[in-house]
């Protein structure tokens, strides 16, 4: 009797001299198919369902990761929407600090600066630190940013209005008021001590006082917030007069003060 076997349906093994046919087990009868259908239903949604879950999740870290990033970067960007219009090149005065002998010596120094008074006032007091993160430098101080801001307000500052505004005094004949905003970065890694702390805030006093002859008082503040000392003993609550700190050291009292 001859068999007429479909192409595909199986296939003939040989054992000896004899051939033994094994016929093709259907997909729906093979073991992955047993235990695929061996799963229930519900477990099948529900592993999908997870699946699904996982993936969203992955993408919406991501995305958060993104943004966190795109915030830090805003944060720590200082950069001015518009940039400071630079002079020529000119000479200014700086009040260099000597630990050496505990004295403030005045220093020229050719700088291009902004036009602005305060962004200038800022510029000028960053190139003052800058120097005092040189490897030679007589009074060394951690290297990086110092001065955030400096606000130049006219005195006498009047009281705001009744409605919140603020309000300027409509006469110029006391000066200027220098709020300089200190980093916290600076501040915490400032050297303690009575007199590296006062020669700090000598120079930049006499250095404000040099090349802004408006400038008649000034106050620190770190990060916009009043602070008690600079590095544990120098008062930073006070009004200090913009004086020549060179010569007139021994002065140096709050503003209002014999």
């Amino acid at each position: 009797m001859i068999f007429r076997i479909r192409r595909g349906h199986g296939r003939f093994k040989r054992d000896g001299e004899h051939a033994r046919f094994i016929p093709r087990v259907p997909w729906r009868e093979s073991g992955i198919a047993k235990f695929e259908s061996a799963i229930p239903r519900y477990q099948k949604v529900l592993f999908y369902t997870l699946l699904a879950g996982i993936v969203l999740m992955a993408f919406f870290l991501v995305y958060e990761r993104t943004q966190a990033r795109e915030r830090l970067a805003a944060q720590s960007d200082a950069t001015p929407l518009e940039a400071p219009v630079l002079t020529g090149t000119e000479s200014f005065t700086l009040d260099l600090a000597s630990d050496t002998d505990g004295s403030v010596t005045a220093a020229q120094r050719q700088i291009a600066l902004p036009m602005e008074p305060s962004v200038r006032a800022r510029a000028l007091l960053e190139k003052l630190v800058a120097e005092y993160a040189l490897p030679n430098s007589l009074h060394p101080l951690q290297t990086g940013a110092a001065v955030d801001d400096v606000f130049l307000l006219q005195l006498p500052i009047a009281p705001p209005a009744m409605d919140g505004t603020a309000q300027t005094s409509s006469s110029g004949s006391d000066g200027e008021l220098a709020v300089i905003n200190l980093r916290s970065t600076f501040v915490n890694d400032h050297p303690s001590g009575v007199e590296v702390e006062m020669l700090t805030i000598l120079s930049m006093i006499g250095t404000l006082h040099a090349n802004f002859p408006q400038i008649t008082q000034v106050r620190f503040v770190v990060d916009g917030q009043p602070k008690e000392t600079l590095a544990g003993h120098i008062d930073l609550g006070r009004t200090y007069p913009a004086i020549d700190t060179t010569v007139e050291a021994g002065r140096l009292q709050p503003a209002g003060e014999p």
